[in-house]
């Protein structure tokens, strides 16, 4: 029983490290009317207008 935990386990715990980073995208705020790069919206009404990029600062495309 021992041996079943710790395998499933190491399992669990391997296939985290294969997960890549989330991208990053530039959002824009039609009420504010600025920008900003996130890799999540920041909210209701943020639209994506570019993306998905490497960076946090939206400048590097991601290689697909």
């Amino acid at each position: 029983m021992k041996s079943i935990v710790l395998i499933a386990t190491t399992v669990l715990l391997c296939s985290s490290t294969w997960a890549d980073p989330a991208a990053w995208y530039k959002w824009h705020s039609p009420l504010a009317d600025y920008d900003i790069c996130a890799q999540f919206s920041p909210g209701d009404g943020w639209v994506v207008v570019r993306g998905p990029f490497e960076d946090s600062g939206c400048r590097k495309p991601l290689k697909g």
